[in-house]
This record gives structure tokens, sequence and C-alpha cells, in this order.
């Protein structure tokens, strides 16, 4: 598996966790509480969050290379657009 984390600045990272998995629930097994969350999106793809007071933390699984870009911008546009009242930096590193 191949792994890219973000770290999201964030005052408002719980409530974005929260959005993201609720709005993917209809489609996956999605998991999460106030402070984590996971997104299985098959079985060789899954991103998991983890939110504090001051951030977002993101953790992108996933099994093939040519993957990885795809999902990136997936769950990026995701929260860019359930956080549209602020500019967030979503820089992943691998």
């Amino acid at each position: 598996m191949l792994v890219s984390t973000s770290t999201v600045a964030t005052v408002h990272a719980s409530k974005y966790l929260q959005q993201l998995c609720k709005h993917w629930s209809h489609k996956f097994s999605v998991e999460f509480t106030t402070e984590t969350g996971r997104i299985p999106f098959s079985d060789a793809a899954e991103v998991a969050f983890v939110a504090d007071s001051a951030a977002l933390h993101l953790t992108l699984s996933v099994a093939e290379r040519s993957q990885l870009e795809r999902y990136q911008e997936v769950v990026a546009e995701h929260l860019k657009r359930f956080a549209f009242r602020e500019e967030l930096r979503i820089n992943w590193k691998t």
C-alpha cells in the first residue's frame, strides 16, 4: 500500500470530517466520530481522518501508484467544497 498524508490547518476540522463522512456514507461503509473517520473507497483505497483543535489530518492509502493522484484530487476537492468559506492548503506528502 502507498500512503500519502496531509495536515490541513483549520479550526473546523471536526465539522469537515463529519461532513465528508456523511457525504460518502451513502456509497461506502463509512465509520466516524467527531474526532476520527474512515472512508473505504474500495478494497484498494481508503482515506482516514483525525481532527484536532487546529487541523484535519488526512491519511490516504492506495494499492496502486496510478490511483494516488486521482484519490488525492477527489479528497481535496470535496474538502475544499465543504470549506468554501476558508482557503485551505492541502499539501500531500508521500
